[in-house]
């Protein structure tokens, strides 16, 4: 996997766990990027990241996994609606490339 570089692009995660809890997750997951702490959820019902959502036809309300690629210009420039980690940042970086 090719790496994001650095001094052009910033990763963000953002979720409504609490700092304790990002720290654990960054920790297990070896990440070296920020985790958002959202608990509130303005940012993430913002970007339509949490509400309702559909499992096997259940309906539950609760974080909505999506990549948000926001341009030089603060412009949405790609939107992933429905995340899974498996190949994805693969995805991610290819999508980078493109807008270069």
């Amino acid at each position: 996997m090719t790496e994001i570089d650095a001094t052009d692009t910033v990763v963000l995660g953002c979720s409504p766990d609490d700092e304790a809890s990002h720290q654990a997750f960054r920790d297990k997951f070896d990440l070296n990027f920020p985790l958002l702490v959202d608990t509130d959820l303005v940012a993430m019902k913002a970007y339509d990241a949490y509400g309702e959502k559909k499992l096997y036809g259940k309906t539950s309300v609760g974080v909505i996994r999506k990549t948000y690629i926001i341009d030089k210009a603060g412009k949405i420039a790609k939107v992933w609606k429905r995340v899974t980690p498996d190949g994805h940042a693969d995805k991610l970086l290819e999508a980078l490339a493109k807008l270069g």
